[in-house]
């Protein structure tokens, strides 16, 4: 059997002190006009990460969710992304800024900066992790990672980088495209591996596996599906922008997983023709 997990779970980083909580709230493409009131149904059911990005054009909301929230700022993990660099080194870092800005005010901090996509070539990827190494320096994140990024890509900062490994890698991660090669390789180097697209966006709800192990809990298929990347040691990140659903995604730590549960959702994966989004590359 797993050990007993708690919504209030941390992993710690690698080479730093920085703890990160398990479970996420994803804020993808959430409208600005209803990801505050999202975030805060999230943060009150006891989330306490959420995980935004610049492409999803809601960093001021969920910013003004945190500050509305009651809590701390230090109970609180916030992740946001950059998808594109500006072009040089200080220019991408002012467009992180703006990002922090937007979350945290002048004087504010994220927790978590992660490039977005391996996508935009070699150098696009040197400049962007060069940007966020400063704003690492400069205190306005505690961490810095990936998202999407391959073995190759992640090799590659070792030109160059002065922080290595990453602090995480975050990709599309559920039993139907379990990326092994990448986990892998991120498990050697101490990278915590972020799951995003966990539910498969309910594509998977009339699998006859999930359905038989969610009936014998008596719970639904996401509630499996969520479980199953806890007890890997992975740091799921479901979205939704429908409250009960928000409330109920974190409703997962009233039963475990057993082994033999855990093998047979191990053989639902097909690899990279079971993502749903991107599985990554892993060659440059």
């Amino acid at each position: 059997m797993a050990a007993k997990l708690a919504i209030t779970d941390v992993l710690t980083l690698p080479n730093s002190a920085v703890k990160i909580p398990q479970l996420r709230f994803g804020v993808y493409l959430s409208p600005a006009e209803k990801c505050k009131a999202s975030c805060l149904t999230a943060l009150k059911a006891g989330y306490r990460h959420i995980d935004s990005a610049q492409y999803y054009a809601n960093e001021k909301e969920v910013g003004e969710a945190v500050r509305e929230s009651g809590l701390k700022r230090s109970e609180i993990f916030i992740t946001t992304k950059i998808l594109f660099a500006a072009g040089s080194v200080d220019n991408t870092y002012e467009k992180l800024l703006e990002s922090v800005r937007k979350i945290g005010g002048k004087d504010g901090c994220v927790d978590l900066f992660l490039i977005h996509t391996a996508s935009g070539g070699s150098e696009a990827r040197k400049e962007m992790w060069l940007a966020l190494e400063k704003l690492l320096e400069e205190g306005k994140t505690r961490a810095i990672g990936t998202s999407n990024w391959g073995i190759g890509h992640i090799e590659e900062l070792k030109g160059f980088a002065k922080v290595w490994p990453p602090h995480v890698n975050q990709i599309e991660l559920h039993a139907f495209s379990q990326q092994l090669e990448i986990v892998s390789y991120c498990k050697r180097n101490g990278i915590v591996v972020e799951a995003y697209c966990p539910l498969v966006r309910n594509t998977k709800a009339k699998d006859p596996t999930l359905n038989e192990i969610a009936k014998r809990h008596g719970k639904q298929t996401g509630h499996v599906l969520i479980r199953y990347c806890l007890q890997k040691g992975w740091v799921p990140l479901p979205k939704s922008d429908t409250p009960e659903r928000i409330v109920e995604n974190a409703n997962v730590y009233d039963f475990e997983l057993t082994e033999e549960e855990m093998e047979k959702l191990d053989g639902l994966d097909q690899g990279s023709s079971g993502a749903i989004v991107e599985a990554v590359v892993n060659t440059l």
